[in-house]
């Protein structure tokens, strides 16, 4: 029988009582503890036990398990440890209460004693010698925090599959005793590549009220890679990429140009891109006018595109039909949650989806038209290795014909070639396609893109919607060709360092490639001087 622990238990009671058990002190919950603890020697290698046990117990801190003690009190996996982290963490062991410095220096020399204790019984133990624990100094801890566990970014993943497990079936104590190994979806690079992207390019002296948000997504299977919340989950608690919402403003014409293009208008159709122009909204007149009052004349739709013309997307959308158009976005993946009204201006993105809508309907472009749900979660393991459950992929959906998504696509790379987004994308190195969003007022800017193998989207914004960003990182007009597409950039390359380049298909060139001139249905309102 493995050895004694706290409270006159053995090993294995202790683990059976925590795994299998609940707190409460009965002759009933002791005899069915021995019992669960007979059936597991019989089951089980000592090592096994010694393992589980080490994954449920408390060390302090607000963490269960050797993993999440080894991130409190040294920052690093349990894998990293080297002898002396690992003999701190043995110490605290018996008693976190007893033996954490945060809690006073009485501590700290309490666990200064246990941990010269727990070295001399590994010499005695025979696994280490005399020398090598004279050479073992104590190491330097870090200081508990409030929910530390919870705080920084991560905060924001941990609790997103907290709530979702509690939604698969899982209760609390199991979540915080159960020992349980949950696999997900998240990608360590690219977490790592979101995380410093942000980091770097967050304008400098930024107002506390400024958030960011990003979702990166795998196109065809709906795997979220990579999601950047906050820049810490124990100060704020919402989470920017799936519970903060803000305008999204042009990131939502691709759906007008995928409506028009289901509908044979083609890339290079001509329209009038003057500004301002008045169009007809239910019998209200609806004045629409481009991004610095920029007239462009005659143009084709591929330019007013890759410009993001105001004046030619407004009637785009009204001749594509405003009701196609929201049909199209919500078949992308913009759920019903995002009200959405089939009005001109939904064109203009009147509506406020998450950060993670948009990078779902942008993966759906990237897959050639194939909607995948967004999952995180594969697979829970029980402390003994069992498997608690696993997820079933979700079932891809074909809402777009390929050749429609081809020219989206082809029309989607000239923003980043040689349009509003090809200074803040500079440098990627790779074939991509995407769209810059800014509100009105400029109290949203977006950049979400894509390429053939990864989706990604980035908002920045304010808590208070009638806050512009403008002034911020020293810039007189914050668009989504700035920090959102300089963020996008960053991650991009991180998140697909050592992953082949590969390109788009061939636009379809439907409807075909002679100019055709349409009418815009639009008044032109002279400017007063």
């Amino acid at each position: 029988t493995l050895g004694r622990g706290g409270g006159g238990s053995t090993i294995t009671q202790q683990y059976a009582k925590n795994a299998f058990l609940t707190q409460e002190r009965s002759i009933t919950r002791k005899i069915k503890e021995l019992v669960i603890a007979i059936k597991l020697e019989n089951q089980l290698t000592k090592d096994q036990i010694l393992e589980n046990y080490l994954n449920t117990i408390y060390f302090g801190r607000g963490s269960y398990g050797i993993e999440t003690a080894s991130q409190q009190y040294f920052n690093r996996s349990a894998r990293q440890l080297n002898l002396a982290q690992s003999a701190v963490i043995a110490s605290v062991l018996r008693s976190p209460g007893y033996y954490d410095p945060q809690y006073g220096k009485e501590n700290l020399a309490r666990l200064k004693a246990r941990f010269q204790y727990v070295l001399d019984g590994m010499v005695k133990s025979g696994w280490i010698t005399k020398a090598e624990a004279k050479a073992t100094k104590f190491p330097t801890i870090m200081p508990g925090t409030s929910e530390g566990w919870l705080s920084g970014p991560k905060g924001y993943l941990i609790e997103m599959v907290r709530a979702e497990l509690i939604k698969r079936g899982f209760t609390e104590d199991q979540l915080m005793k159960g020992g349980l190994v949950v696999k997900t979806t998240f990608d360590q690079k690219a977490q790592t590549a979101a995380i410093g992207a942000v980091a770097a390019l967050t304008p400098a002296k930024a107002p506390e009220n400024l958030h960011i948000g990003l979702v990166a997504i795998r196109p065809g299977t709906g795997e979220i890679i990579a999601l950047y919340g906050g820049r810490d989950y124990v100060k704020r608690q919402l989470n920017d990429a799936t519970q903060s919402i803000a305008l999204a403003g042009s990131t939502f014409k691709p759906f007008a140009l995928a409506a028009a293009l289901e509908s044979g208008i083609p890339l290079t159709s001509m329209w009038n891109g003057d500004t301002p122009q008045t169009f007809d909204d239910a019998g209200k007149p609806y004045i629409v006018n481009n991004y610095g009052g920029e007239g462009w004349g005659q143009i084709d739709l591929m330019t007013a595109t890759a410009h993001s013309v105001n004046t030619v997307y407004v009637p785009l959308g009204i001749k594509a039909g405003p009701d196609k158009v929201v049909d199209v976005a919500r078949r992308a993946g913009i759920p019903d949650s995002v009200a959405m009204m089939p009005t001109p201006s939904v064109v203009l993105g009147a509506a406020s989806p998450h950060v993670i809508d948009v990078a779902v309907a942008y993966a759906t472009f990237a897959a050639q038209g194939v909607y995948a749900a967004p999952w995180f979660i594969t697979e829970v393991n029980g402390s003994n290795g069992g498997v608690l459950y696993q997820a079933a992929s979700p079932s891809p959906n074909t809402v777009f014909s390929k050749d429609v998504m081809a020219d989206l696509t082809y029309g989607l790379q000239q923003v980043v070639k040689n349009g509003t987004a090809t200074y803040g994308t500079a440098g990627l190195g790779r074939p991509a396609a995407g769209k810059t969003g800014t509100s009105e007022q400029n109290a949203s800017a977006w950049f979400s893109g894509y390429t053939p193998q990864l989706a990604a989207s980035v908002s920045m914004f304010r808590d208070d919607a009638t806050q512009t960003l403008n002034g911020i990182g020293g810039l007189t007009s914050v668009t989504g060709g700035t920090f959102p597409a300089k963020i996008w950039t960053a991650f991009m390359k991180g998140a697909l360092s050592g992953e082949p380049v590969l390109s788009f298909p061939k636009p379809a060139h439907i409807g075909g490639t002679d100019p055709v001139v349409m009418t815009s249905g639009g008044k032109q309102t002279m400017k007063k001087k």
